[in-house]
């Protein structure tokens, strides 16, 4: 996220030519994988580098430590394309966003095959399913939430707000109630919540410069983190803040500041919701009543450019990746939930982000 910051500013998004919505189409012998994909397993989506079209998506099988790399080009026979963003997976499908390609693919996740696509985009970072015949796709650089329509592959509205198309986004997700709560992150201060009902948006709360990601708590409370921008940006810069929010009064109840030059990110909770994650140079850990922010890293590795990170939702194992250089292959890194270093595995370039199956 940080190395595709500067990137994304650069130039505008650029679209890959694609075929229609929901065909399918692939190599004409299907690659056998090394791996039990019915099982309990983890996604990586590798971002690759900005114009190169290299992203790609790995699976890892923890019980026998086992990764397969480039599972979709190795089961439809064409790359993933430029810029891999994130994954949901919903009604048995794993749907992939293909940020700077301006598509999201459905993938089958016993064959790693696709079975449908959704296009129209510019620039679509996240994905969330709303019912079988709705969901929402928030996109950089542009100040509408799109409503698509899963099963059919087609645009059929889109939740407007008071941003401009010069800096308006929306990003993350989170469901509440029949809300969605989006952060609005590059270039902006707030987050929003979203009525489903209506495809409104009903509230907006500033919370501080750039809110990057976001969790709830097992408490049913929204915690926020905000990265405070860059030095010299335009838009201004400031400490990093970690936020409490209540999601249905949409007011915040507590605000943490991070010291000055920490570049916090990858906010993230465990397996019972009770413990906060995020990385900082190393990963971080907090329980969600503390009273302050932890003083030292969880779990530190020198020499390591940690840059994303997950929890496993079943055994709060805890993953992160390693993007080394932001050129060759990246590492995923598996610890106990004590911070005991478990496996190591090579995956693709920029591994970003995580989807448990």
């Amino acid at each position: 996220m940080k190395a595709l910051k500067t990137l994304l500013t650069a130039a505008l998004a650029m679209t890959i030519a694609v075929m229609p919505s929901c065909m399918k189409y692939g190599p004409s012998e299907e690659e056998a994988f090394n791996v039990d994909p019915s099982g309990d397993g983890l996604f990586i989506i590798n971002e690759g580098n900005y114009m190169y079209g290299n992203a790609s998506l790995s699976y890892y099988d923890p019980a026998t430590k086992h990764v397969e790399n480039e599972v979709f080009f190795r089961a439809n026979g064409f790359k993933l394309g430029d810029v891999a963003q994130s994954m949901t997976i919903a009604d048995g499908i794993g749907w992939l966003v293909v940020n700077n390609s301006g598509v999201i693919f459905g993938i089958d996740l016993n064959t790693f095959k696709e079975q449908r696509r959704l296009t129209g985009f510019t620039s679509p970072r996240y994905f969330h399913m709303v019912s079988a015949t709705k969901a929402y796709v928030t996109q950089i650089w542009d100040p509408r939430v799109f409503v698509v329509n899963p099963a059919t592959c087609e645009t059929t509205g889109y939740v407007t707000t008071d941003m401009d198309y010069e800096s308006g986004s929306t990003e993350m997700m989170v469901a509440w109630d029949r809300y969605i709560i989006t952060n609005c992150w590059s270039y902006q201060n707030r987050i929003l919540k979203i009525d489903t009902t209506t495809d409104t948006v009903v509230q907006s709360l500033v919370v501080g410069i750039q809110p990057e990601s976001m969790a709830m708590d097992c408490n049913g409370k929204l915690w926020v983190l905000t990265d405070g921008g860059y030095e010299d940006s335009e838009y201004g810069y400031e400490a990093a803040r970690l936020l409490r929010i209540d999601p249905d009064s949409f007011r915040i109840e507590q605000t943490f500041y991070f010291p000055e030059g920490a570049v916090a990110s990858k906010l993230t909770v465990n397996s019972e919701g009770d413990e906060l994650y995020w990385l900082d140079t190393g990963v971080w850990k907090m329980p969600v009543d503390a009273a302050h922010l932890p003083v030292r890293p969880f779990i530190s590795r020198d020499g390591s450019l940690f840059y994303g990170l997950t929890v496993n939702p079943v055994n709060g194992e805890i993953y992160v990746s390693d993007a080394v250089d932001f050129v060759q292959s990246g590492v995923v890194l598996r610890y106990s939930p004590d911070g005991e270093l478990i496996d190591t595995f090579n995956v693709g370039i920029n591994p970003g982000n995580f989807c448990w199956r």
